[in-house]
C-alpha cells in the first residue's frame, strides 16, 4: 500500500498501538501528525518515526477528555496542513477492575470523557479537515467490549459505556457521512498483543487460529479498509474469540 501524499492524524500514538500505526503510515509516505496527554511522549514517537523512515511528522499535545486540548490539536494540525485524509480515533483512557468501587469519580469520568466524548469532538473539530479531502477515512479503534453482551474483558464498567457510546456514534456517522464521501470504519478487536514494527517481523504463515490476535492482524486490516475503492464501505470489523 502506497500513502505516499496523503495526510493521516493518529491519536493517542504516544505507546503501543497507536505508536505502531504511526511508524507504519509514515513508512507507507503518509505525512504523520501524532497526538498524546503528553506533548513529550508524542514527540518521542515522531522522533522515532522520522528516523525510521524519513516520513514528515509533527506532533501534538491532545488530551481527549478536555473539549479546548481537541480544539487546540484540531487548529494546530489546520496551521499545517489544508486537509486530512485519515484520521485514526486511537485515544482513549483504559480502566481495569470489574467492580464499579474499583475506580474512583474522576477516573470514571475521565474514561467516558475521552473515549466517547473525545471521538465525537475530535470528528467535529476536524471534520472541516476531513472534507477537504477527495476521500477521507475516519477510523476507530473501538473494542469487542462494546459488542452487545460480551462480558470477556475486566475491563471497569465506565470503559465498557465508553466504548458503547463510541460504537452507537461511529455507526450513525458512518450513515450520515456518507453523502459527503467519507468512510467512517470502525474496529471491535479483542485484547491483543502488542507487536513493535521496529524490531519484529511478523510471519503470517506461521500464525493459527489458537494463536493470540497480534498488533499487525489489527494494524492490516486498518490498512485493507481505507485502501479499498472508494465506492467500498467497510463499516466493521468484528473479531471471532476463542
Amino acid at each position: 500500500m502506497d500513502l505516499t501524499g496523503s495526510t493521516v492524524v493518529v491519536t493517542g500514538a504516544g505507546r503501543g498501538f497507536g505508536r505502531a500505526l504511526a511508524l507504519l503510515t509514515g513508512r507507507l509516505g503518509a505525512r504523520v501528525f501524532v497526538s498524546a496527554r503528553s506533548l513529550a511522549a508524542a514527540q518521542k514517537v515522531a522522533d522515532e518515526v522520522a528516523t525510521d523512515n524519513g516520513a514528515r511528522v509533527d506532533a501534538f499535545a491532545c488530551d481527549l477528555a478536555d473539549p479546548a486540548s481537541i480544539r487546540s490539536f484540531a487548529e494546530g494540525i489546520a496551521a499545517h496542513a489544508d486537509r486530512v485524509d485519515v484520521l485514526i480515533n486511537n485515544g482513549a483512557r483504559y480502566l481495569e477492575g470489574p467492580d464499579l468501587w474499583d475506580a474512583d469519580d474522576d477516573a470514571i469520568t475521565d474514561t467516558i470523557a475521552s473515549g466517547a466524548t473525545g471521538t465525537l469532538l475530535t470528528v467535529k473539530h476536524f471534520l472541516p479537515l476531513l472534507c477537504a479531502s477527495v476521500g477521507a477515512d475516519v477510523v476507530n479503534l473501538v473494542s469487542s467490549a462494546a459488542e452487545a453482551r460480551n462480558h470477556r474483558s475486566q475491563a471497569h464498567p465506565a470503559f465498557y459505556a465508553a466504548k458503547a457510546a463510541q460504537a452507537g456514534f461511529a455507526d450513525i456517522l458512518s450513515h450520515r457521512l456518507r453523502p459527503e464521501g467519507i468512510r467512517v470504519i470502525s474496529l471491535y478487536p479483542p485484547d491483543f498483543t502488542d507487536g513493535d514494527p521496529l524490531h519484529s517481523t511478523w510471519d503470517h504463515a506461521s500464525r493459527t487460529a489458537g494463536d493470540p490476535l497480534t498488533a499487525q492482524s489489527v494494524l492490516d486490516c486498518v490498512l485493507f479498509a481505507i485502501d479499498q475503492p472508494r465506492d467500498c464501505f467497510i463499516r466493521s470489523f468484528h473479531f471471532e474469540q476463542v
